[in-house]
């Protein structure tokens, strides 16, 4: 078949008024070309829609089939054009976010909340991920910005720095480190460490940097949360790597120690990246605005 909308808006606009003359006025067709255009929508599907008389037209079965599909379909194209409309002055739709760990737990949570508080018709999809996996995916197509790390490549995609983002080492109460202002990742990776949850994007991302090393981490448990990963390490359970952020959030209700990481790819900072400026809705161009100001 080729019915197309226009042919079911006439179609229903026929319905609803039970005579073709009718229906071709609310259509805004001439009568003729109406006439027409319901002849050839018979033709296409092969039996009568309509059974005519002399004061209007009922339906046939397929016409009753007919309607009770084109109505919806109609509605979801109204609702569509309703909500690409509301596109164009940035008040609603879903922006789809990627962020690394920090960003999402750290960084994100403070800055998203009095934007969302003021654009309440906007929804947010966030999905962590690695800032390398970002990276792909944004130059794939996919997604409308995310928030990674300047340690990685963004070539070919618009960066600007939010926030930093420098990773530190925390350590158990009395252990021999605990007096230590800094360390190398070189010299703790053989230490028994608490980590973050399998598929977090920051623990991927230690966990990469100590197989360049050539090693496997020593990971004795993982953890779901920072707040357990942190109690963990006051326990004296092994070291942990969190942003400095989260160490500061923290060290007021654990007892743990925070080291420097002097590796370059610890002192990190936040960027935003898309792919650009132009290709962005008003939506996203507002978030992005208030991400680097806030």
């Amino acid at each position: 078949m080729r019915l197309d909308l226009a042919d079911l808006q006439l179609f229903m606009c026929i319905v609803e008024t039970g005579s073709i003359t009718q229906g071709a006025i609310k259509a805004h067709l001439a009568l003729a070309s109406a006439s027409e255009r319901l002849r050839l929508m018979e033709a296409d599907v092969g039996v009568p829609l309509l059974v005519r008389h002399p004061r209007g037209v009922t339906l046939t079965g397929a016409g009753e089939t007919l309607a009770k599909y084109a109505r919806p379909l109609l509605e979801q194209h109204q609702q569509l054009r309703r909500e690409l409309k509301t596109f164009a002055s940035g008040v609603r739709g879903t922006l789809k976010l990627y962020a690394n760990t920090s960003a999402l737990t750290a960084f994100l949570p403070a800055r998203l909340a009095p934007w969302l508080a003021s654009h309440p018709d906007v929804h947010i999809e966030l999905e962590e991920r690695t800032s390398e996996d970002i990276i792909a995916l944004l130059l794939a197509g996919s997604g409308n910005a995310g928030i990674v790390s300047d340690a990685v490549d963004t070539s070919g995609l618009t960066t600007e720095p939010i926030a930093n983002d420098h990773l530190v080492v925390i350590v158990p109460p009395g252990h021999t480190a605990y007096g230590k202002q800094a360390v190398s990742f070189t010299d703790i990776i053989h230490e028994p460490f608490v980590g973050l949850y399998p598929g977090s994007a920051l623990q991927d991302h230690i966990c990469t940097h100590a197989g360049a090393l050539g090693n496997d981490l020593n990971l004795r448990v993982r953890m779901s949360t920072f707040e357990g990963l942190c109690e963990m390490v006051e326990k004296g359970i092994g070291f942990g790597i969190v942003p400095a952020v989260i160490a500061d959030k923290y060290h007021s209700r654990f007892r743990f120690h925070s080291l420097t990481l002097s590796d370059r790819w610890a002192r990190r900072t936040l960027c935003i990246c898309y792919r650009s400026w132009q290709a962005l809705d008003p939506g996203m161009k507002s978030l992005v605005r208030h991400l680097k100001t806030a």
